[in-house]
């Protein structure tokens, strides 16, 4: 009986990688066709226009929906010098962040982070972080794998016929899969 358990665990030991790799099909169809999004413009949305956490524009350069939900890809142009997002948390998405204009500060878990033009971040999924733009304005790439409901947040802030309070953007945050774990970051 002994060698039977022994077998058995080495083979569960050396089939452990590749079940953890192993991913659940996702169901629905992934765009197998290529397409251009154009500079200053914004794919199936145009220009979102946001409130609340800040005044920015966003344009979806890679759509969710084209993914089937595996990768976004955002281009945010910042206009709201002085003002970012909460402390919030994406449970089960990373970012990257690009910047291609101005200057940002960031707050990933306890560690602070000056970025400008050329400069990245990566913020690791289940990690508290916020950013604030400090330039007068700017403009950033960011990314996010998967895609989750990010897309939709933005669509949401968009659509809104008032700047909304604290408590409604904590209700956004986490109707899209974000959860806000502290105020936004502020320039010191």
């Amino acid at each position: 009986m002994k060698r039977d358990k022994f077998i058995f665990t080495i083979t569960a030991a050396a089939a452990a990688p590749f079940a953890l790799n192993a991913q659940p099909k996702k169901k629905g169809v992934r765009n197998k066709a290529s397409f251009k999004t154009a500079s200053g413009e914004g794919r199936i949305h145009g220009h979102i226009a946001l409130k609340g956490v800040n005044q920015n524009l966003l344009d979806v350069k890679v759509s969710g929906r084209d993914t089937n939900g595996d990768l976004a890809i955002f281009e945010q142009t910042s206009l709201s010098q002085g003002r970012g997002t909460p402390l919030h948390i994406h449970p089960n998405q990373d970012e990257v962040f690009y910047v291609l204009e101005g200057e940002y500060l960031f707050q990933v878990g306890t560690e602070k982070y000056d970025l400008e033009a050329g400069d990245s971040i990566f913020l690791p999924r289940a990690v508290p972080h916020a950013w604030t733009q400090k330039a007068a304005a700017g403009r950033m790439i960011v990314t996010l794998q998967p895609a989750g409901k990010l897309e939709g947040f933005f669509t949401t802030m968009a659509a809104l016929d008032h700047e909304p309070t604290q408590e409604e953007i904590k209700k956004i945050f986490s109707d899209h899969e974000m959860v806000v774990v502290g105020p936004p970051l502020k320039i010191d």
